[in-house]
C-alpha cells in the first residue's frame, strides 16, 4: 500500500529549498488532512499557513525572542521521566553530532535557531485551538498533525514539526493577528527538502515494538 509506503519513508527534515510551494497544492493537502478523525467531528483544528515575506517576518521575530530569552528545545517535562525514553533521546542527539561536525555547525544553535526559522522552510503551518475546547482536543490536533506529514509526503514535499516556537506564542499571535482565544499548539516547517544538505540524510531510529506493547489475553 502505498500509505505503509510513505508511514516507512517519512521523516523530520531540517533544511529546505527556498523554491515556492503552490497555493492550489496547499490547498489540496489541507484538504486531505480535514479527512483526519476527532471527537463528535468537532474538527476542531484551524490551520494559519504563512509564506513569503510574512513567513520571513516571523522567523526573525521569533529568533529575535530566542535570543533575548533564550527558551530552548526539550521535551518539557513536569517530572523525571522514564529511563528509557531519556536514553531515546540521548540515543537520538548522539547519532546527529556526525552530521553537525559535517556541516561545521553548533548543535544547539543549529537546533534552536532552526527551529525558530523553520529550518529554512517556505512556508509554515500553524495548528491552532480555540481555548474553549477542554485539553482532551489536543489528542484530535495530533491526529491531524500525523496526516498532515504523511500527506505532504505523498506530495513530495518535506516536513519538521515545530513545537518550541509555541514558546512565544505572544509574539506569533501579535504578528500575524491570531486572535487571544486561539491557541498555537504546534508549528509545522513546510518544503522541498534540500537534499545536498548532510543533516537530511539523518533518520531517528525507532524502538522495537515489542518493547512497547503490553499484551492482555
Amino acid at each position: 500500500m502505498e500509505l505503509i509506503k510513505a508511514i516507512q519513508e517519512r521523516k523530520s527534515f531540517r533544511a529546505f529549498t527556498s523554491d515556492p510551494i503552490p497555493r492550489e497544492t496547499i490547498q489540496e493537502i489541507l484538504k486531505l488532512v480535514s479527512q483526519a478523525p476527532s471527537a463528535i467531528n468537532l474538527q476542531p483544528w484551524e490551520f494559519v499557513v504563512v509564506a513569503g515575506e510574512e513567513k520571513e517576518r516571523l522567523s526573525r521575530r521569533l529568533i529575535k525572542a530566542y535570543k533575548e530569552k533564550q527558551i530552548s528545545c526539550g521535551p518539557g517535562n513536569v517530572k523525571p521521566m522514564p529511563k528509557t525514553v531519556t536514553q531515546r533521546a540521548a540515543k537520538t542527539l548522539e547519532m546527529m553530532n556526525p552530521f553537525f561536525e559535517e556541516m561545521k555547525v553548533d548543535p544547539n544553535q543549529f537546533i534552536n535557531e532552526g527551529s525558530y526559522n523553520f529550518y529554512g522552510a517556505p512556508v509554515a503551518i500553524l495548528i491552532c485551538l480555540d481555548d474553549s475546547f477542554p485539553k482532551a482536543r489536543l489528542v484530535d490536533i495530533g491526529l491531524v498533525l500525523g496526516y498532515l506529514l504523511l500527506v505532504a509526503h505523498e506530495h513530495g514535499l518535506g516536513t519538521c514539526p515545530i513545537g518550541l516556537i509555541t514558546a512565544y506564542e505572544d509574539e506569533i499571535k501579535e504578528l500575524l493577528n491570531i486572535p487571544e482565544n486561539k491557541m498555537v499548539v504546534i508549528g509545522v516547517a513546510l518544503g522541498y527538502p534540500d537534499l545536498k544538505s548532510p543533516i537530511n540524510r539523518f533518520k531517528s531510529p525507532r524502538e522495537e515494538v515489542g518493547k512497547l506493547i503490553r499484551w492482555i489475553d
